[in-house]
């Protein structure tokens, strides 16, 4: 009986092995290299910084499709590689405050944000909040007055409970107020893009400086108090335009458990051109996306080998993430080509290029976010499969839950969290490059990447291959929308 039993863990374990040397075999093909011809492409000038539904993002969408129909992929969105769909361009016009002819311009003596309409001038009422008191601020723009920009979320919250339809920071540290206009301006003052229409309840929030608070109140900053009240006129005007934009979704056929999908994804939209000056992205996510592609290739390069996966594999890279998680919130709450509750887990790759200030010394490293938020089971198979192929060093800082940075929240992965599918992020951590011009091809660290690639490829392939897809043992009750 024990020899019975000996043989036959020798036949498991070498049915354990032979399957182990098939993913290593094509991991293999995920090379530094081809990393770097892709990225080479996609994030040069010529593509233009792939602003969402601009020149460059339509021609990233194309080269992507292009590799998966190089792969043989199937085309799954009724016979295309491209899930169109609307967004709304919001570009903000004329924005001032008036007291008879005299003005103050937005974005030159305040920063203006607000997703709500607008009608033109308006007559506003503003108070100084009163913060030691709960008042009634029903309709009037509550007033803050600070030294430095701090809790301004809390702020903008309580005045909005209160009934506020505005909220105004007057910062009185000047030289503040001119790091935060110069920072933020061009940002705010570009074309903004969202899925649904404009929000009324939003509230309109204004940043100003103390110069700002005594011309609207007639008196010197020292004097103003809580309760002082101004009413001036105020003008927002939008200039809203339909805007085109698509996904991009290669699918590759399960043998086994085809109506079982992985979903592995990247955002592979950038910021565009902001004041003249091309953002490449090459980091954010170029890293990412090509990552995809190189995984794709090696799952295609298995299958042509009768090594497919068993369960089926959806590869896609979406648009709209620089804009608030829209492309991955399409596919999620609007159109799931392929139901939610068949997808057995995403796997999401965003910036994982560079290495960061805090492992200067050792850049085998990658920031795991998300893998056991909703299934331990797939936290300890993303553990076992490196320890196994990779040996990276999995940083989990980011994955709790008081980081004050969210990143939690804030990629294309958290869109399938909030239905209750599994998630692992992969993630490299910022960088002074980030949302900059000069995040740029030639600061990629191509070595470093290959080896985070394969450990997602390696993780892939035991989801898409295990005898059981893995479980999920912490359902959240209430979904939660996306960033």
């Amino acid at each position: 009986m024990r020899k019975i039993t000996y043989v036959i863990g020798l036949f498991v374990a070498f049915g354990l092995l032979a399957q182990d040397k098939t993913a290593m075999k094509y991991a293999k093909t995920i090379t530094a290299d081809d990393l770097k011809a892709h990225l080479s492409i996609l994030a040069s000038d010529e593509y233009e910084g792939r602003e969402t539904g601009k020149k460059g993002q339509k021609m990233a969408a194309k080269y992507i499709a292009k590799h998966f129909e190089s792969l043989g992929f199937e085309a799954p969105v009724d016979g295309s590689y491209f899930q169109k769909f609307d967004l709304t361009e919001a570009q903000i016009g004329s924005v001032y405050f008036r007291k008879g002819d005299d003005k103050k311009i937005g974005f030159e003596d305040f920063v203006y944000y607000s997703s709500s309409e607008t009608s033109g001038e308006e007559y506003i009422k503003a108070v100084i909040a009163d913060e030691e008191k709960s008042e009634d601020y029903t309709g009037k723009y509550v007033v803050y007055t600070a030294e430095k920009l701090g809790g301004l979320q809390a702020k903008a919250e309580k005045a909005k409970e209160a009934g506020a339809v505005g909220v105004i920071i007057t910062l009185e540290d000047d030289q503040e107020f001119e790091s935060f206009i110069t920072r933020y301006s061009p940002y705010l003052k570009r074309p903004s893009l969202r899925m649904e229409g404009r929000d009324n309840e939003s509230t309109k929030l204004i940043i100003g400086d103390k110069a700002m608070a005594e011309w609207m109140f007639d008196k010197t900053y020292d004097e103003i108090s809580a309760g002082d009240e101004s009413q001036v006129i105020f003008n927002a005007d939008y200039l809203d335009r339909p805007v085109g934009t698509e996904n991009v979704l290669g699918f590759l056929k399960g043998t086994e458990k085809p109506d079982e999908v992985l979903v592995i994804t990247s955002h592979y939209d950038h910021v565009g051109i902001i004041n003249g000056e091309i953002h490449n992205g090459a980091d954010d996510d170029g890293s990412g996306t090509v990552t995809v592609l190189e995984i794709a290739e090696a799952f295609s390069t298995a299958a042509a080998k009768n090594k497919g996966p068993k369960r089926s594999i959806l590869f896609m890279t979406v648009t709209g993430e620089e804009k608030g998680l829209l492309g991955s919130k399409y596919y999620t709450d609007t159109d799931p080509i392929f139901p939610l509750e068949n997808t057995v887990a995403n796997l999401n790759i965003d910036m994982v290029g560079r290495v960061d200030d805090a492992h200067a010394e050792n850049s085998d490293y990658i920031y795991l976010i998300g893998s056991d938020k909703l299934s331990q089971e797939l936290h300890n198979l993303s553990e076992e499969m490196n320890k196994t192929y990779t040996n990276l060093e999995l940083d989990y800082t980011y994955n709790d839950e008081n980081d004050p940075n969210q990143f939690y929240k804030r990629s294309d992965h958290y869109n399938f969290a909030k239905n209750n599918v599994p998630i692992i992020f992969y993630f490299n951590g910022t960088h002074e490059d980030y949302h900059k011009p000069t995040d740029t091809v030639d600061k990629i660290d191509f070595e470093t990447m290959e080896k985070r690639a394969r450990l997602v490829f390696h993780t892939g392939w035991e989801l898409a291959n295990r005898a059981e897809r893995i479980k999920v043992d912490k359902i959240k009750e209430e979904k939660v929308s996306g960033d």
